[in-house]
């Protein structure tokens, strides 16, 4: 296939990320899966970008409630299908949660999961080097245990960076690691007729790149707090569409 580049944060300066680009969420409420951290906003001890790369940075310092610091940076932009590349090195440690991942801006399909969720690329410090892919919908999702994920290991990914990407196609999700698909979803294998309930992902979804720390997964086995700060750099992210469409 043959795609066009429409979008892309290149981070060839330095500062706090584009803001015309790029958003925050913010809060230490646990996000849902109890995890430890305080999203700041805009603060440079968190996210930064400098030597041609974004800087996502986890922090053990206090935050009201919360003993640790991150960033949870969102995309102004949007997107209904497409090819999303991300090339970053992640962090490394027990009880880091990386992640990039994508969610609805509108919940056309209604709340989590229901909505849909698009997990390009996640990873646990204390599974090195193994990396995760998941979908998540009303019919298939983690709390149910039915959730449609792979996972592949891969050497070297705190020590190097390596390219995410997903490819988004009507009724089918493609997920590479340095252009190596293992994982593939197309709802029509999985059921004879296809509802919302299995492909949520006709709705313009937004990219989040983050650094969790702890949580019902990450912090599975414990945090080791010697490992801090823990760092996942971003060279570029990359958004195409199909010279086709």
């Amino acid at each position: 296939m043959s795609w066009k580049l429409v979008w892309s944060d290149e981070f060839d300066y330095n500062g706090l990320p584009d803001e015309s680009k790029w958003d925050y969420q913010v809060g230490g409420d646990g996000w849902g899966n109890q995890e430890l951290q305080y999203y700041k906003k805009a603060c440079p001890e968190n996210v930064s970008v400098h030597d041609g790369a974004l800087h996502i940075t986890a922090r053990k310092e206090p935050c009201g409630e919360n003993p640790y610091t991150s960033t949870r940076l969102i995309s102004r932009a949007d997107w209904t299908y497409g090819r999303f590349e991300i090339r970053a090195k992640l962090p490394s440690g027990r009880g880091t949660w990386p992640a990039i991942w994508m969610m609805p801006r509108n919940l056309g399909h209604g709340e989590w999961p229901d909505c849909g969720e698009i997990d390009i690329m996640e990873h646990v410090g204390y599974h090195q080097n193994f990396i995760h892919a998941s979908i998540h919908t009303g019919a298939f999702n983690h709390p149910n245990n039915t959730q449609k994920t792979a996972i592949l290991e891969k050497d070297g990914v705190s020590e190097a960076f390596h390219t995410y990407a997903l490819e988004w196609a009507p009724h089918r999700l493609r997920f590479l690691l340095d252009d190596v698909c293992y994982l593939e979803y197309i709802p029509e294998e999985h059921c004879a007729q296809v509802t919302a309930a299995e492909w949520p992902f006709d709705e313009p979804f937004y990219l989040i790149l983050n650094i969790a720390v702890g949580g019902g997964w990450g912090g599975a086995e414990g945090v080791d707090d010697s490992i801090f700060p823990q760092e996942m750099q971003v060279e570029y992210v990359r958004v195409y569409r199909s010279e086709s469409d």
